[in-house]
């Protein structure tokens, strides 16, 4: 019989090992006992399957504490008798076996298991032919874990788990249990303090904000890789992505200025991506969050797409139908910090499980957060199963890091005396570039043709370098240096302009030493900096002439293009994540001839392989004058793989060139092909003569053959090469 120590500890929720007492066991002497406990139930029976009468149990306490012996052990149900008369039949889930299987605990245990949210989380499944979900979870230093959730009255004391101490993993399995039920997790500390309740740091599906409980969701099925995406992400193929934040992208303003949920996004954003010419579309964070003012990059369920859109299958039909449209879809990702809101995984289990322990590792002083303990082999495998979750079960193309400055450094944004040196006295965090060079070469391994995007803002050296070269392997990094250099010269007064011509030319300077994109990003929109139009000098035809200059300029420069959504109309005001884009004005002539120039720039980039193919070496890249600095000039080519040249001129003064001589690398012809002061995009339309130049063997630029053409104010034109 259970000894009053046991029956006590389970009435009171603090036993440390429910299954050794609860469910079936064979005594020394041979005999076998059931037992349960069941708050609430006045009488309790146990049945065969068939549902013939076992015999009713001795309630060893009034608070529902139940044994009997019984003739011999196997499958039974239980019926419990209620205070109104009322009678249950269900499973008792204590008498089902553990949900790790032996290798994947151990696979867990020692680090080595690359799909950990295969056995962790919430997941329907079927024990020995009764339907359920199975609950895991790691919480090595807690001293009672149980799953709460409406199924059980969120009582703590109804549903304690069973620990793996080889893997630190608390794991049962709820008969009857479905898809869609609300959960979440009540721990008590090693002391046996109760903390507050948590939810589910795998959870596939979580609730809306203010809501924070966990949803039992299925493991989306795991999709195949593509060839054809592979080929459209790769290093020589042209990428122009569209940055969305999809709550203010578009909203409803007829139905209380909702958002719009995955298949409407689909029917509208996919098209409309599509029709603009973009290749990719880039999400910021869709994981669950629960302040929609840090726009998704304070997540607490990285596993869970979020419920503002929909549920999570809608996230997979949206990036099916961007595949079918052609579109790639990148994910933003936040393995650098998390809130510490009470409910996620700060101090999870009673002590620093997820994050750092001193602060001067573990708090990240800009956005109040806490950091990812890089060092902890359970915490590294957390964060580099969910990349892989998100390549593998959403079939997105690739992730796009967020904050890695933040990660490589442990003196980011502290002074003296706040942070912590490394084991070799320095101020990299060893521990955090170690992760992020396994994260690629897992997704490298796993999930080939998948990308992997950094945003790093210092000279870090080799973060699109292999590994195996020193690098960090990542595929692309974001240009934060072109991207500020060439802004802060946009901004000038043109009269100004000659004095800062090397903010333009610059970029060159170190354009090959990475694999860049250029990133005109939603960073650059909000905080006070105003819109990419509000950044443009002059008076109102000047600024659009200046930012349609600028697009030019960026499109025809090496290196990926990013443009976040708004700056492809000319959005007027700053970036609000709470209110639509104005699409209103695309009434007014001079915001449409901006987003038909970056339609026609996008597909004359992707026509182009001059534009494209050779992005990444000096070889495809070539200047033709960058010195004249006093008219505000630019000239360079690119080169192609297969012989194809493209000669971009801008000039970034409100002067007309006329009889502009330019050496050229090639005798022969070349045929505008897009003009920024089109007519057709609310310029001026000024061009050379029927659009075409002829080259004549006149030196000039170094060169033996050159053009002559006719230049706009405030302006970028194209000219492609035929022999």
């Amino acid at each position: 019989m259970l000894e009053a120590r046991d029956v006590d500890l389970l009435r009171l929720g603090r036993h440390a090992d429910p299954f050794g007492v609860l469910g079936p066991h064979r005594a020394e002497d041979g005999s076998h006992w059931i037992r349960a406990f069941v708050p609430g139930a006045t009488r309790l029976r146990a049945l065969t399957p068939g549902g013939r009468s076992l015999g009713a149990f001795e309630a060893r306490h009034p608070d529902g504490v139940f044994e009997r012996r019984v003739a011999r052990a196997g499958p039974y149900r239980l019926e419990a008798t209620w205070a109104d008369a009322s009678v249950t039949r269900f499973e008792d889930p204590y008498r089902f076996g553990p949900v790790l299987g032996e290798i994947d605990a151990w696979l867990f245990a020692e680090g080595s298991h690359l799909r950990p949210f295969e056995i962790l989380g919430a997941t329907p499944r079927t024990m020995d032919g009764v339907p359920g979900t199975s609950f895991a979870v790691w919480a090595p230093n807690a001293s009672r874990v149980s799953v709460v959730g409406d199924f059980n009255q969120w009582d703590g004391r109804r549903h304690p788990m069973r620990l793996r101490r080889e893997c630190g993993v608390w794991e049962i399995f709820l008969p009857g249990v479905e898809a869609g039920a609300r959960y979440k997790f009540e721990l008590l500390s090693a002391a046996g303090d109760l903390l507050p309740l948590k939810a589910d740091p795998y959870a596939r599906r979580a609730e809306l904000r203010p809501a924070t409980a966990s949803i039992v969701a299925p493991l989306p099925e795991r999709s195949a890789p593509s060839a054809e995406r592979a080929s459209a992400n790769a290093l020589d193929a042209p990428m122009s992505i569209y940055e969305v934040h999809l709550g203010s992208w578009r909203r409803k303003p007829e139905e209380g200025d909702r958002w719009l949920a995955w298949d409407e996004l689909a029917d509208t954003l996919v098209p409309y991506a599509q029709q603009m010419g973009f290749t990719h579309l880039e999400l910021l964070p869709v994981s669950e969050h629960p302040f929609d003012g840090s726009w998704g990059y304070q997540t607490l369920a990285l596993f869970a797409p979020t419920a503002r859109f929909g549920e999570p299958a809608g996230l997979r039909r949206f990036v099916e139908r961007a595949h079918r449209a052609g579109l790639g879809v990148l994910l933003d990702w936040v393995p650098a910090h998390f809130p510490s809101d009470a409910h996620g995984l700060a101090e999870f289990d009673g002590t620093h499980l997820y994050e750092y322990a001193d602060p001067r590792e573990g708090f990240h002083q800009d956005w109040n957060t806490l950091i990812y303990n890089f060092g902890r082999t359970e915490v590294r495998n957390f964060l580099i199963g969910n990349a892989l979750y998100w390549l593998e079960r959403y079939d997105v193309d690739g992730l796009r890091v967020d904050a890695v400055a933040s990660m490589l450094y442990r003196d980011y944004s502290r002074k003296a005396g706040e942070w912590i040196p490394n084991a070799q006295g320095g101020r990299e965090n060893l521990e955090a570039i170690a992760f992020l060079r396994r994260t690629n070469e897992v997704v490298g391994g796993e999930r080939p043709g998948a990308v992997t995007l950094a945003e790093e803002s210092t000279a870090f050296p080799g973060v699109s370098r292999p590994t195996w070269a020193g690098g960090l392997g990542f595929h692309y990094k974001w240009n934060m240096g072109w991207m500020h250099d060439t802004l802060a010269y946009m901004a000038r007064d043109p009269i100004h302009r000659p004095w800062h011509h090397g903010e333009l030319s610059f970029g060159l300077v170190y354009a090959f030493t990475e694999n860049f994109v250029l990133p005109l990003s939603h960073d650059e929109v909000v905080h006070g900096k105003g819109s990419l139009l509000a950044k443009m000098p002059g008076d109102r035809w000047q600024k659009f002439a200046n930012l349609r200059a600028y697009y030019g300029f960026m499109w025809g420069h090496p290196g990926k293009k990013l443009l976040f959504m708004g700056g492809e109309f000319a959005q007027e005001r700053e970036w609000n994540h709470d209110a639509s884009l104005d699409w209103h004005l695309l009434e007014q002539p001079e915001h449409a001839g901006v987003q038909r120039l970056v339609a026609d720039l996008n597909r004359l980039y992707r026509a182009s392989p001059a534009l494209y193919t050779q992005d990444f070496g000096a070889e495809g890249f070539e200047w033709i004058d960058h010195q004249d600095a006093q008219r505000s000039l630019l000239s360079f080519v690119r080169r192609g793989r297969g012989g194809e040249r493209m000669l971009v001129v801008c000039n970034f003064a409100p002067v007309v060139h006329h009889g502009l001589r330019l050496g050229v690398p090639e005798p022969g012809a070349w045929r505008e092909r897009l003009n920024t002061d089109s007519v057709h995009y609310g310029g001026s339309n000024v061009g050379t003569a029927f659009g075409i130049a002829h080259s004549e063997p006149v030196a000039s630029h170094g060169r033996t053959q050159s053009i002559v053409v006719s230049v706009p104010p405030l302006a970028t034109v194209f000219l492609e090469w035929t022999a």
